[in-house]
């Protein structure tokens, strides 16, 4: 019932053109005929089980005043990514000249959020779809924030940069392939597929990924790689870093499920 009031509420706020906290004081209101018709033909695209983000248009990320564009070309931002951006920011200093690369950056979630937060650093973002890189294109031009965008598979066609990357971040599909059916209708029938399957066992873009950064000059001799991953795909993914040679430290997300994975040398 909350999650059901919580929606009712944004969509009425964007049927107004207003913020929820303002319904609070508009409460004595009466809707206009144009205004009910609004609200009812939102109402009418949730029951269609459309999440709220794509019939707002907007999802915030990480700080409260980076607002960014979503639709259907990329994954909606979870809550639960902050986590990873949080450890990132944790482990790193805001003035330093470090090279970053957010690999499958969708919305640019990832990207934007790390050069918002620190602005010295050279952000890079690259994903396969074309959508996706327009997307996030056009939320870094909303907020000012000069990141580079490459069209790539992974890492194979972005130029590693001298001395190699500092940081890589990714937030990668990891849906095994079977289990896509079984996702809520929100997610199944909305948010694209490309974005959401990783293969048989959901694994296997992050060991692609793995197996990229050990090439030479791609990670820094202390540079660190941050993955999300899936609920319970922990110990497959340590097992996986182990066998590359690489060590693995691992952070709970907002449920208290491992959902990050730290990779260093």
């Amino acid at each position: 019932m909350t999650e059901a009031r919580t929606d009712a509420q944004h969509l009425l706020a964007h049927a107004l053109g207003c913020s929820r906290m303002d319904l609070y004081v508009r409460f004595h209101e009466l809707l206009s005929p144009e205004q009910r018709a609004g609200f009812r033909d939102l109402v009418k695209r949730r029951l269609a089980r459309e999440p709220v983000a794509y019939i707002e248009g907007k999802r915030g990320f990480h700080a409260l005043d980076l607002e960014l564009g979503v639709d259907r070309r990329a994954l909606i931002p979870r809550a639960d990514t902050e986590v990873l951006v949080d450890w990132v920011l944790e482990g790193a200093t805001a003035d330093a000249s470090l090279k970053v690369v957010d690999v499958g950056t969708g919305s640019g979630a990832l990207a934007l959020s790390l050069k918002h937060s620190c602005p010295a650093w050279s952000v890079t973002a690259c994903d396969i779809s074309k959508e996706a890189l327009a997307l996030a294109r056009e939320n870094a031009a909303l907020h000012s924030l000069e990141v580079d965008f490459v069209e790539s598979d992974l890492l194979s066609d972005v130029a590693s940069p001298a001395g190699g990357w500092d940081l890589i971040v990714a937030n990668l599909p990891y849906i095994p392939s079977q289990d896509i059916e079984s996702l809520a209708p929100e997610v199944r029938a909305y948010e694209p597929r490309l974005a959401l399957d990783g293969g048989p066992d959901g694994l296997d873009l992050i060991r692609r990924l793995m197996a990229q950064t050990l090439c030479g000059g791609v990670l820094a001799p202390r540079g660190v790689v941050y993955l999300e991953f899936g609920i319970h795909q922990a110990d497959d993914v340590t097992s996986l870093v182990r066998d590359v040679g690489l060590s693995c430290q691992l952070r709970d997300d907002l449920a208290g499920i491992p959902r990050v994975a730290r990779v260093t040398r």
